[in-house]
């Protein structure tokens, strides 16, 4: 009877911890990127999650850290590794790496021109988090449209370029796609590089020309 009673307590145990897993209240001293590190999300992931537009946080906001609540048993795990496996492919780990990357130049305010951390303009952005990838962009938004290889918008994966028609010309803006829908980008209306929504925001939903890939 004891034995039952500890079997009980511990299973209780383990539901309350698993219901409690699926939200963080942010603390002093949270960023979004490390409350993100801390529960194995892309911060881009986190975003997406609690539909912020921004990586602000403030202390004491309550912030999902799943997509859902383990009510029950977990689901039975399948024995075929193709799942897991496609996980770790290389298209995967550059989404994952391009996600940490694009998150160190966020926040930075907009410049025309800029390429440091006094300042970016949207290709200069790009410019930047792709050098932490061992890749060299051209400097102009205009040429990074010439690089890699086109890619359907049915297609898009975390590290594409995204590019915009914002001037009157083709490629006059870029950003880069970290999945989920969203794009990070120098987004000189808010003066800011930022994580914003792609296809549902109906002005770069407008505005978009296509897509480009360079990472393999």
């Amino acid at each position: 009877m004891n034995v039952s009673r500890i079997f009980l307590t511990a299973l209780a145990a383990l539901s309350l911890s698993s219901a409690t897993a699926a939200t963080y209240t942010v603390k002093a001293g949270d960023t979004l990127a490390t409350i993100a590190q801390a529960n194995n999300l892309d911060q881009a992931a986190l975003m997406t999650l609690n539909g912020l537009q921004s990586p602000t946080v403030t202390v004491g906001q309550v912030l999902k850290t799943s997509g859902f609540a383990q009510a029950g048993p977990p689901a039975p795990v399948a024995t075929a590794p193709s799942k897991p496996q496609a996980q770790l492919s290389p298209a995967a780990s550059g989404g994952a790496y391009i996600n940490t990357a694009a998150s160190r130049y966020l926040g930075i305010r907009y410049v025309h021109g800029g390429t440091g951390s006094g300042g970016l303009d949207c290709s200069g952005f790009t410019m930047r988090v792709f050098q932490q990838m061992g890749i060299n962009l051209p400097r102009t938004a205009a040429a990074q449209w010439r690089s890699g290889y086109a890619v359907n918008s049915r297609n898009l994966r975390a590290g594409d370029l995204v590019f915009f028609n914002t001037m009157g010309r083709v490629a006059s803006h870029v950003g880069i796609y970290l999945g989920n829908g969203m794009m990070a980008n120098a987004n000189s209306y808010y003066g800011r590089t930022m994580v914003e929504p792609l296809f549902s925001n109906p002005y770069w939903a407008s505005r978009y020309n296509g897509a480009r890939r360079v990472l393999s």
